[in-house]
């Protein structure tokens, strides 16, 4: 059985995604990283989901849906680094916003629905959603007032949802299918 996570993508990401003119593509790829400038995507393996969430004005929106394809380094990578100095993904450069450059990048190969700043997850769904741990234990999301978001620091991070939770992520995505 899959799991399904929640990744929070920054306004400075967002805005790189917009600038870049990347709304509406499919990104074959996200980034993680040992250190605290990318998110470990630590747990996922080929077949999880990862929502990548936004967090604009109190609302929470699902930017992409993910599907973890695999997490080696292929072809379409480009050439590793020979120096610090040189790119670390040369063949992702139209995606490096998403973490690319970040220190100890990885490559994350997916399937991901298109990038989009319009899907938001309902206020009753946000104060609804939990995320459960590795020994098992389970949390929701804190600061969710009048269904608004007042505070995005429970959703920093990489973070696996519960199943229930997963199922109604699922369910906002594909009601708003294109």
């Amino acid at each position: 059985m899959s799991d399904a996570f929640t990744v929070l993508w920054t306004h400075d990401t967002c805005r790189a995604l917009r600038k870049a003119g990347r709304v509406g593509e499919r990104p074959p790829v996200a980034f993680s990283g040992a250190h605290s400038s990318l998110p470990a995507w630590t747990g996922a393996r080929p077949g999880d989901e990862v929502y990548a969430l936004h967090v604009n004005r109190r609302e929470v929106y699902v930017v992409s849906r993910l599907r973890v394809i695999d997490m080696e380094r292929r072809d379409c990578c480009g050439t590793a680094p020979a120096t610090w100095e040189d790119p670390a993904h040369p063949g992702h450069g139209d995606w490096s916003m998403l973490g690319a450059d970040g220190c100890g990048a990885q490559a994350v190969h997916v399937d991901a629905t298109p990038v989009r700043f319009d899907l938001t997850i309902p206020g009753d769904l946000l104060a609804s959603l939990t995320w459960r741990n590795r020994r098992g234990q389970t949390r929701g999301l804190k600061y969710v007032v009048d269904g608004r978001l007042e505070k995005a620091v429970s959703l920093q991070g990489f973070y696996r949802l519960t199943p229930e939770a997963a199922d109604q992520l699922a369910k906002v995505v594909a009601s708003a299918a294109p």
